[in-house]
């Protein structure tokens, strides 16, 4: 089945759609969403990305990315990779939005105009390994220390989350609590 995007302008109106990979390989401005999960410590749930993924295979990243269907809206689409990839159910509130773009190795852009998602949640996740190698649950602080040290480990998209936004998801974490 192929995969399509919403391409957007840039105050994210729908101008059309492409397949996903095209999309990547001209570094097309498209809608996708991030998911952050939080547990009642404060940490923070991470999956590291199966090594069969498309770019940053085996990259750790914030619990789950994707991007929404044709028609689809951000929060259903949230909802539906959320369960495809880790088996949850998270009530999810959608807490801001940002724009980036990143070029990879193997020539594929991501440009993407991202709809960040907090939710609060205890359960561990039941990984789907077609999507997902790992999990873990790690405190914000040690988070922030590793991908300080080793930002290589991580997702481009994630990296940006953490550094440009992390004052944003603070807040966030303390208004949802």
């Amino acid at each position: 089945m192929i995969e399509k995007v919403i391409l957007v302008d840039v105050h994210d109106n729908a101008i059309g759609t492409m397949e996903k990979l095209e999309a990547h390989e001209k570094g097309l401005l498209h809608r996708a969403f991030s998911i952050l999960l939080i547990n009642e410590k404060g940490e923070m749930l991470l999956q590291q990305r199966a090594l069969e993924k498309y770019h940053s295979p085996g990259l750790w990243t914030n619990a789950c990315c994707s991007h929404p269907k044709p028609n689809e809206s951000n929060l259903d689409a949230a909802n539906r990779r959320l369960k495809e990839e880790l088996g949850m159910n998270v009530p999810l509130t959608e807490i801001f939005l940002f724009t980036y773009r990143a070029a990879f190795d193997d020539g594929l852009i991501e440009h993407e105009i991202d709809h960040v998602f907090l939710g609060r949640t205890n359960d561990n996740p039941r990984i789907n390994l077609t999507e997902v190698m790992s999990y873990k649950w790690i405190n914000l602080t040690d988070l922030k220390m590793d991908m300080n040290a080793h930002p290589d480990k991580y997702t481009a998209w994630f990296n940006l989350l953490m550094v440009d936004h992390f004052s944003a998801i603070q807040n966030a974490m303390k208004h949802e609590s």
